[in-house]
């Protein structure tokens, strides 16, 4: 029966992921706003075991009916690969792995919403997460009159150990246990862990947290070789085979996670105003990232790579705050566009225990001329016509200096002291 302290609503959509916030969550909706509940999991590449019964799942814990969608492609050819053209790194070391697939599954979250009939829309985020906000401004952004629910706001669970003890009382089976409480989330693009021994700082993360990449330790003593090939900013070859986006990100991700690469642990400031602590594996993204900067190096004037790294910062903010379907970002996004026309090429890069150690890039759209800068005679730069440049561009420092010698008659700066080299 519906409790009568709750607003009515006939029908919730659920971003359902099978994990222990969404798993009792179908539950908790039934009893407590009496409405039926539609799961939609959206595969974004997470394990496939747990994809394997995720469907049974949700039906078996009250859902009347489940969505299971790969929007894996989607994900990376509108999300991810835009992301990563444009630069976009949290705080100097986030991938925004996370960040990128919350507004992708709020959208279709949305769209099953109208499909269905649903006037309400529900999501696992905790209130004291980025996710909340990035689900909500998503759906406020697309559909305005849609309810939206948000059970860590409400309910009396108020730690992940309360919600084990809800999930057995309602014999909802979960991954979690009390030795391993960790948040995780997984999609092709990376994995991350929270919470747990990972509140402290000052802890090392236990060494079977990683549960994808490879100990950089254990990883293989030789060194391996990839070239990626880009189109317009988009990779499309690996060592000269043609890979779809999927199948590429896959292979990118097998190579990284056998040398280690891809690992981060950052204290990052949460959008809510708090620190968090993120462990994150992005093997495949961080090998990918590293090659489009090197064709960027290449291809792009030095005013605008130096733009782009402005950019490439608010962007970030940009996703990791939840705004993606924003103004803003679609302004920034055709910036970003058309710096990529030129970004066709390949960089050829060297996997070696945890590293991504750039080796070589060309292009033939590529701004660097050996001719240019060789140390031998040339024929295009008259090394004379220096000195008058350098003159020009110091000339502020120097009427600056005049000027302050001829007021006060004192320099800005510290003179040198000629006294030590005067003979005896």
């Amino acid at each position: 029966m519906e409790n009568p302290a709750k607003p009515s609503v006939r029908k919730c959509v659920l971003a359902y992921s099978g994990g222990l916030d969404t798993s009792i969550i179908i539950p908790w909706l039934r009893e407590n706003y009496g409405c039926e509940v539609i799961a939609f999991c959206a595969n974004l590449g997470q394990d496939p075991e747990e994809l394997a019964d995720v469907e049974q799942k949700a039906l078996a814990t009250g859902a009347s009916k489940v969505y299971v969608e790969d929007l894996r492609s989607e994900f990376l050819t509108d999300y991810v690969f835009p992301t990563m053209q444009a630069g976009a790194i949290y705080e100097r070391e986030y991938l925004l792995g996370t960040s990128m697939a919350r507004p992708l599954i709020a959208k279709r979250l949305v769209e099953i919403a109208a499909l269905e009939g649903a006037d309400a829309v529900a999501h696992g985020a905790t209130g004291k997460g980025n996710d909340q906000v990035r689900f909500e401004l998503t759906v406020m952004a697309l559909n305005p009159k849609l309810r939206i629910i948000a059970p860590w706001r409400e309910w009396a669970i108020r730690g992940r150990r309360d919600a084990l003890d809800y999930a057995l009382e309602h014999n909802v089976p979960v991954k979690a246990t009390e030795e391993r409480i960790y948040s995780q989330d997984r999609n092709l693009w990376h994995l991350s862990n929270e919470g747990g021994p990972l509140e402290d700082p000052w802890n090392e993360p236990p060494k079977d947290m990683y549960e994808w990449t490879t100990d950089p330790e254990d990883a293989p003593d030789e060194p391996e070789y990839v070239e990626i090939y880009f189109r317009r900013g988009i990779p499309e070859r690996l060592n000269g085979v043609a890979h779809g986006p999927v199948d590429l990100m896959n292979a990118l991700n097998a190579l990284g996670v056998r040398h280690g690469i891809g690992r981060v642990d950052l204290v990052e400031n949460r959008l809510v105003g708090m620190k968090s602590r993120g462990v994150y594996e992005t093997p495949g993204g961080t090998i990918l990232y590293k090659a489009h900067q090197a064709l960027e190096q290449l291809c792009l004037d030095k005013d605008t790579l130096h733009f782009k790294q402005v950019v490439g910062l608010r962007y970030a903010e940009l996703v990791y705050n939840g705004q993606w379907f924003t103004p803003l970002r679609e302004a920034l996004d055709a910036f970003v566009r058309q710096t990529e026309e030129t970004l066709t090429g390949t960089a050829r890069l060297k996997l070696y225990k945890g590293n991504v150690i750039l080796v070589g890039r060309q292009s033939p759209y590529s701004l660097y001329r050996e001719d240019y800068v060789t140390f031998d005679e040339d024929d295009v730069y008259n090394q004379a016509d220096a000195e008058g440049f350098i003159k020009l561009f110091g000339l502020p420092l120097k009427v600056r200096a005049m000027l302050l010698r001829e007021g006060p008659g004192i320099s800005a700066y510290p003179q040198p002291d000629y006294t030590e080299f005067k003979r005896d």
